[in-house]
């Protein structure tokens, strides 16, 4: 019988197939399709020589202490920043309202929260200061409507209302947690809210340049809790 391939042929053949069996699992990896700069910064010590820290797991801060965040995107997807206060008070962050999506939303610019110079400044209330950190290359239109729900309800009905805005930032994690690859980066470049209501004045440095570069497939979350003494 004739052979189909001399030795040097099945070499070649065996080092194609190889060749586009990776370039086939290559072509099959998402592409990452969130990507933004994150900065969470607290200031402590006198008024004079102030310390900046940057914030990237549960910390403890005191009254006194001020906190400033920032949202930088590099790729077109959408972030938002819930905070929940001791009470169980919801406020959206950021954006710094819902219709921003469609407005003011753009890749490259520094979006300050709270906007501008000023800091948020811990009162004399003491409790847990929770943010929840999201972001999608899509609009998570499900907890919008809770969020503007929230925000237009009476005061009577934002309890119940507040919890199921919790819920829903849980069940989105856990509907895209077998989903999601994420890569963190820090770079450096050298109504009211309880306990947050108060935002400072004065000199201070510049947030962002303590930001964490972040990069996601489908899906980002992450949870900080502040014990504010």
């Amino acid at each position: 019988m004739r052979k189909l391939f001399s030795g040097r042929g099945l070499y070649i053949l065996c080092v194609l197939v190889v060749l586009a069996a990776g370039f086939g699992a290559a072509s099959g990896q998402e592409k990452d399709n969130i990507g933004f700069e994150w900065g969470f910064g607290a200031l402590s010590g006198s008024a004079k020589e102030p310390r900046l820290a940057s914030i990237a797991r549960d910390t403890t801060l005191k009254s006194g202490d001020q906190v400033k965040m920032v949202v930088r995107l590099t790729a077109r997807c959408f972030v938002y920043v819930v905070h929940e206060d001791p009470s169980g008070e919801i406020t959206l962050r950021f954006p710094y309202d819902l219709q921003q999506f469609t407005a003011d939303y753009k890749v490259g610019k520094n979006y300050y929260i709270p906007k501008g110079r000023p800091w948020f400044q811990l009162d004399e209330k003491v409790g847990r200061e929770t943010f929840y950190l999201l972001a999608s290359p899509g609009r998570l239109t499900d907890l919008e409507g809770l969020l503007a729900k929230y925000q237009s309800s009476p005061a009577t009905g934002k309890a119940a209302l507040a919890k199921d805005i919790v819920s829903e930032i849980r069940n989105v994690r856990k509907r895209f947690k077998t989903f999601t690859t994420t890569a963190e980066r820090p770079i450096s470049i050298g109504g009211n809210v309880r306990g947050l209501d108060s935002p400072g004045a004065g000199r201070r440095p510049d947030v962002a340049s303590i930001t964490t570069e972040i990069s996601a497939n489908n899906f980002y979350g992450k949870t900080i809790t502040v014990d504010h003494k």
